[in-house]
């Protein structure tokens, strides 16, 4: 049997087993149909994203492939865990596209930036003035709003660091992110100064998706699965356009000016244009999830956006590994459950919570993770076992 059959041999049964339990464990006929299509969609998805071809000669086909398999696979898994865990996971997913943003700009353009957790502020802010405006947009069009506010953001910032490099550009982006509590408060009005903004609506499930749940589900539960998977979606179709952009041609302009900006100008790479492009994408990204974490608070406070959250994520995308996307997802993870080890530290430990030391513990821990990590892993994680891959194969090779 051939490798393309063997695949489609293993789709079909695969197919056949999820339609089965669907039809067995659906309450109605109308969820065993919803279902069974996903099912469908995910066998199909499958099966063409492993096909060598489709990889080789379609590699943008192969990335959707595996992008609507992810999403449907952590979909279909939220139903089952319990509120607390789907919250975890949307926080973790929203941060994790942050970190995306931040690999793509140090990582692969080699810019380093200090300034990611206010553009974080900059996309919650513009979702909650926009959502207590206009109460009634929906929210594809609040992300996208807020999406192009970061970017406008991120290219205002980026302008003059097309002079600057090293120190003197991560001090610029640190002044930004120690403003910006302070911009926040000097525009009261907009921003709801100290205090923030409440969204005027929270985000709750449709009609259907309580339909579905009626069965003694109450509707907070639905609501919290509704949310999480609105970020897991969000998080897969962002993952899927920064896998493309790292692999197109502007990904490798960024790696060449990264490692050599001269031979980048020689070879015809436009320099400041390349720079500025990572500084709007970096900030598009970082204001998309902090959107998301507007959608899953339903309010938003200048305190959350201060420097400290800017150090935080420099410390995690370094701790997952800066400059690959796999890495971005091992910072999400860590990053959405150090709230629940910090808060079993401090009970095994019997340290007051309300304490000075119980206070610091989050930026203690992270502080202390990078210095580890830069002292026996300074690829961090992901990069870490890719070097250890390359070299198992090297020597399987040899």
């Amino acid at each position: 049997m051939s490798g393309t059959a063997r695949r489609g041999a293993l789709a079909l049964v695969g197919l056949a087993v999820a339609v089965a339990l669907a039809l067995v464990l659906a309450p109605r006929a109308s969820d065993a149909i919803a279902a069974a299509a996903v099912a469908t969609v995910t066998a199909v998805a499958a099966f063409v994203g492993s096909l060598p071809a489709v990889r080789a000669e379609h590699p943008a086909l192969a990335r959707a492939a595996l992008t609507v398999v992810l999403i449907d696979v952590v979909v279909f898994a939220t139903a089952f865990l319990s509120v607390p865990t789907d919250f975890n996971l949307a926080t973790g997913a929203g941060m994790a596209i942050v970190l995306l943003g931040l690999s793509f700009l140090t990582g692969a353009s080699g810019q380093i930036s200090i300034g990611n957790g206010a553009f974080m502020g900059v996309g919650a802010f513009a979702t909650a003035i926009w959502a207590n405006h206009h109460a009634t947009t929906p929210i594809v069009v609040t992300l996208l709003i807020a999406v192009v506010v970061g970017a406008l953001f991120g290219l205002l910032l980026g302008l003059p660091a097309t002079r600057l490099r090293g120190p003197y550009l991560a001090g610029m982006t640190l002044a930004f992110a120690v403003a910006f509590p302070a911009i926040l408060s000097s525009f009261s009005s907009w921003t709801g100064g100290d205090s923030g903004l409440q969204l005027p609506n929270p985000v709750t499930a449709p009609h259907w998706l309580v339909g579905l749940f009626r069965a003694g589900t109450p509707t907070l539960t639905t609501d919290t699965l509704w949310l999480t998977d609105i970020v897991m979606v969000v998080t897969g179709v962002a993952f899927f356009f920064m896998a493309n952009l790292f692999a197109s041609r502007t990904g490798r302009a960024m790696r060449l000016v990264r490692d050599n900006d001269v031979a980048a100008e020689l070879v015809g790479v436009p320099l400041p244009r390349t720079r500025v492009i990572a500084f709007v994408v970096s900030a598009a990204y970082a204001a998309l999830g902090g959107a998301l974490w507007t959608l899953l608070n339903n309010s938003v406070s200048p305190a959350t956006y201060g420097f400290a959250l800017s150090i935080t994520i420099l410390a995690v995308i370094v701790i997952g590994g800066i400059g690959t996307i796999s890495g971005a997802i091992i910072g999400g993870i860590v990053y959405a459950y150090s709230t629940n080890v910090i808060a079993w530290f401090v009970a095994r430990t019997g340290l007051d919570p309300q304490g000075n030391l119980a206070s610091q513990l989050n930026g203690i821990i992270f502080g202390a993770l990078l210095i580890v990590t830069m002292l026996f892993s300074p690829m961090g994680i992901a990069g870490t076992v890719r070097h250890l891959r390359q070299r198992r194969s090297q020597r399987e090779r040899g």
